[in-house]
């Protein structure tokens, strides 16, 4: 029960940190070293680090062509934990029944469409290239978030569902990292974002994750609670 609060004192810290350096990173974008350096005169704070680090991979078509389409990935890989929970509904014959860690995936999953809404609307800054002819909100990388937060919870839920099978364990672990690092790589490497960008919404990410982390051991502890209550009435 002490390592299960232990574990939720971490995951909550963690998530403090993680939010705190990424509103700090975005008040740096709006503040610091602010240039005019993107298309259309379009301004981006941190304009040397971030004008260098595009000046010298530039623009690829083919790496942004490859995170588009492995973008689709963890909204199949979403679906996949979807349809476990009809699943289990449908054989357990009710809701209820449906694994706690699965609602709070679900609820999870909520919260970073939310963020993915949340920053199409609230424009910080635009990419460094047209798209389509148009400016288009950059920051933060909603592919990243996406990418590293839905492909790590995978990660975390595939080990609790899985036992004794460590080498396809090792194989899915292997599987989602790939993925989430060739999209964060990639949308870089392609050009359609400054360094910014990316580097918040890693933290972004970050903070999402940690805060499912500290969710899911709070349930463990509820789970522990319980179970110890209906041994003691043994």
């Amino acid at each position: 029960m002490k390592k299960l609060k232990n574990n939720a004192l971490i995951s909550l810290s963690l998530a403090g940190i993680f939010l705190l350096a990424f509103l700090l990173l975005t008040i740096l974008v709006k503040t610091v070293d602010v240039q005019a350096i993107g298309p259309n005169g379009s301004k981006i704070g941190l304009a040397a680090l971030n004008g260098a680090v595009f000046n010298a991979i530039g623009e690829n078509a083919l790496f942004y062509n490859i995170t588009e389409f492995l973008g689709l990935l963890p909204f199949a890989v979403a679906g996949a934990f979807a349809v476990l929970g009809v699943c289990q509904a449908i054989k357990r014959k009710s809701i209820k029944k449906v694994d706690l860690e699965i609602y709070i995936l679900g609820a999870f999953y909520v919260a970073v469409i939310a963020a993915y809404i949340l920053f199409e609307i609230v424009e910080i800054n635009y990419r460094p290239i047209l798209v389509d002819g148009a400016l288009k909100a950059s920051y933060p990388s909603t592919h990243t978030m996406l990418a590293v937060c839905i492909m790590t919870t995978a990660i975390i839920e595939l080990h609790r569902l899985i036992k004794n099978k460590k080498a396809l364990l090792i194989a899915a672990d292997c599987l989602c990292v790939a993925i989430a690092a060739a999209i964060v790589i990639g949308r870089l490497l392609s050009g359609v974002h400054w360094t910014t960008d990316i580097i918040a919404g890693l933290l972004l990410s970050g903070a999402l994750i940690s805060l499912y982390c500290f969710a899911i051991a709070l349930a463990k502890e509820k789970i522990a609670k319980k179970a110890n209550k209906e041994t003691d009435n043994d």
